[in-house]
């Protein structure tokens, strides 16, 4: 798993060596050097020169604190290997959210740095990362790359600057279209020392797009492919043309590696999702047009005819969970357009009136249309420490290159047909951020699209690779007999998809013939909501109930109730197991929602659900407390007594968060028998207060 080739294990007066370069077991008397292993590697890898070892061994940068996780050591050293040794085209696959970027950055600053370059030249190389998006490439331009200082240059607005060594690039800037000419040209062939191509399995690859002519107008550079996205029908030319990965790392083992987080898949189906919608006779849209009569599905719905009520049900359900978890957790709504993504965020923020009317900008939509304005909502959301925006509405811009780490709900308001763009959309949610709380994230599916893609075999199954066969066809087919272009006729280059190229937002309905019907009316409700979890093994999802889930995870936690019992009757220790619950996806107040047991006290509760333990109201328990601990009052005078009944009657009816010292003495009743200062001298001092209010929690949960 590490990629490692010598291995050893001993019992002391032996030594055994695992040889895995040549495949060999040999018993030894004393442990290799390393000047010696490293001697062994290279004469099994095959690094014959002195210059490509040393550049080899370049060192990381190590200030950033990023690309140093095991996987992604594996995934730089087998880049710079091939690059080093000769290996013209290289593909790297790893699951969104693990990283691409970071090591993209190491393995430009190790050649960099170790000056290589294919001539041999005493200089540091040229190279160009190349995106079709411009958050793909200002985002690392100016995060981690900015280690480069003034070595970076971004290709645009039609300059060629040829002095710097660290360039960045849209393809749509370099090709050129029917009004302008190739930039890419403007540039001799052997320019660049090494192109890395993110995400490139959108379209760069294609036989027929020209954009793969800019790859191929370069040439002789090292071309490093980067994708997240395993082999599928709807991306083998980019394997062909890079060849099969030199390093994979999944989802799933990122997952089992516990450096992404975990999802809880949360079906929500609407009465019109689930049995179709038809309108009524001679029904009229909001600008006075006959809605054709037809049963409409949810692949119609935002695109063949635009239904309010849906919009409004499908923010209200997400408003009731959001209450109900947590309203100011970071969250994705993907929406069909940028119209839909509009309704959305008005449905939501009318629901949200209360939070809107303090943070203006709660919810917002950010699409193509929003300019600057949007920039700088994401930017707001991506960062760590601001609470606002907490909700951003989308349709197509967000699904890749949006780095967020505490991002907490992905929501599919729209059908995500395509593999590929659905594990994009799913990476919004799997980077792990402990220090604030991010371990898991929820995907609320409102279209199927979520439970359909997980069901997929080829979701996260072993990956597929292209046979040597098929590349060599490939090759041979574009190479011909030298005589023709290998690409002729290429297709017109798409528009610059610039996330926000522009300002404004259009709000008025288009102008000419409108493509899809806008029907205001109905009602509609959620009819259905289910939540599947991964099994034990992590591999499929099921459903489950939200307490049968609660009560597994509790049995797995505490497998015996006594040992439970005793730290939770420890407030310190309480507080342990909720937050190991917690990191678990398990709240309190959602569970007794759940169940329809608002009363039960927490222990009791998940208690009953693990081991069907007895169920107790919080009364209940307090009442036995009073009853059969009457020694534990006496010790006290009268009015002491009066302070340490009123805390167990808070308790009885608002739970354990009512034993918070000092708070809960400076409000009434117990504020109402003096100052804090007067309080703590009925019990003799604070520490004699905090061991009774200890005690007291002993006691209660004693039985």
């Amino acid at each position: 798993m590490l990629g490692l080739h010598f291995a050893y294990a001993t019992n002391g007066p032996e030594i055994l060596e695992f040889d895995y370069l040549t495949g060999r077991e040999s018993v030894l008397s004393a442990y290799p050097t390393p000047a010696e292993l490293w001697q062994r590697f290279r004469a099994g890898r095959g690094i014959t020169a002195d210059t490509a070892a040393d550049q080899l061994l370049s060192p990381i940068n190590s200030v950033v604190k990023r690309g140093e996780r095991y996987y992604a050591q594996i995934a730089i050293n087998r880049a710079v290997e091939g690059i080093v040794t000769g290996t013209k085209r290289q593909l790297l696959t790893m699951a969104t959210g693990t990283g691409k970027t970071a090591v993209a950055f190491q393995i430009c600053w190790k050649l960099w740095n170790a000056r290589w370059n294919p001539n041999g030249e005493h200089r540091r190389p040229k190279i160009l990362f190349l995106a079709d998006r411009n958050i793909l490439v200002d985002q690392p331009k100016d995060g981690i790359f900015s280690q480069f200082g003034d070595a970076r240059h971004k290709i645009e607005s039609g300059k060629v600057v040829k002095s710097r060594e660290m360039y960045f690039a849209l393809y749509q800037a370099l090709a050129g279209d029917a009004n302008r000419a190739a930039l890419h040209k403007e540039f001799p062939a052997d320019f660049f020392d090494l192109i890395i191509i993110d995400e490139c399995h959108r379209g760069s690859a294609r036989d027929d797009s020209n954009w793969r002519e800019i790859l191929q107008w370069f040439e002789p550079a090292y071309q490093l492919g980067m994708t997240a996205t395993p082999l599928r029908e709807d991306n083998r030319d980019t394997y062909l043309y890079f060849g099969n990965p030199i390093y994979q790392y999944t989802l799933r083992q990122g997952i089992d590696d516990g450096f992404l987080a975990p999802y809880r898949v949360h079906r929500v189906i609407s009465e019109w999702d689930a049995a179709g919608w038809r309108p009524s006779r001679e029904e009229l849209d909001r600008y006075g047009r006959e809605i054709p009569d037809d049963e409409y599905l949810t692949k119609d719905f935002e695109r063949v005819v635009a239904l309010r009520a849906r919009t409004e049900a499908i923010a209200r359900h997400l408003t009731e969970y959001l209450k109900r978890t947590d309203r100011f957790a970071k969250t994705i709504v993907f929406c069909v357009d940028q119209e839909h993504a509009d309704e959305m965020r008005r449905s939501i923020a009318n629901l949200n009136a209360d939070l809107v009317q303090q943070y203006p900008d709660y919810v917002c939509r950010v699409t193509a249309d929003e300019g600057d304005i949007g920039r700088g909502h994401l930017g707001r959301f991506q960062d760590v420490d601001t609470t606002t925006p907490t909700i951003l509405t989308t349709s197509q811009l967000l699904t890749t290159g949006v780095d967020a780490p505490t991002c907490k709900n992905v929501v599919l308001a729209r059908i995500v047909g395509s593999m590929s763009e659905f594990k994009q959309i799913i990476g919004r949610g799997t980077r792990v951020r402990d220090d604030y709380g991010k371990l898991w994230f929820s995907i609320l599916d409102y279209t199927g699209s979520a439970t359909q893609k997980f069901a997929d075999p080829s979701f996260d199954g072993d990956p597929a690779l292209i046979t040597e066969e098929e590349l060599e066809a490939h090759w041979n087919n574009i190479i011909g007999d030298g005589d023709d272009p290998p690409y002729p006729n290429p297709e017109p280059l798409p528009p610059v998809i610039d996330p926000i190229p522009g300002s404004g937002i259009v709000v008025a309905p288009p102008t000419g013939e409108r493509r899809k019907y806008y029907f205001d009316g109905g009602q509609v409700e959620i009819a259905a909501h289910l939540v599947y979890e991964l099994d034990p093994d992590g591999r499929q999802l099921r459903v489950i109930r939200y307490s049968d889930y609660a009560g597994e995870k509790v049995r797995t936690l505490f497998p015996d109730v006594k040992a439970l019992r005793k730290q939770w009757a420890d407030p310190e220790a309480r507080s342990s197991i909720i937050d190991a619950l917690a990191e678990r996806g398990i709240s309190f107040d959602e569970l007794a929602e759940s169940t329809g047991q608002p009363d039960a006290d927490p222990f009791d509760l998940i208690c009953h659900l693990a081991h069907n333990a007895p169920l107790r109201t919080r009364r209940e328990r307090a009442q036995v407390m009073r009853s059969e601990r009457k020694d534990f009052f006496d010790q006290y005078g009268p009015e002491a007594r009066a302070i340490l009944d009123e805390l167990l009657e808070k308790y009885a009816e608002h739970g354990t968060a009512q034993f918070v010292l000092p708070d809960v003495i400076q409000v009434p009743p117990i504020s109402e028998h003096g100052q804090p200062g007067e309080i703590v001298k009925l019990f003799g001092g604070a520490r004699q207060l905090r061991e009774a209010v200890t005690q007291l929690q002993t006691l209660l949960y004693s039985a």
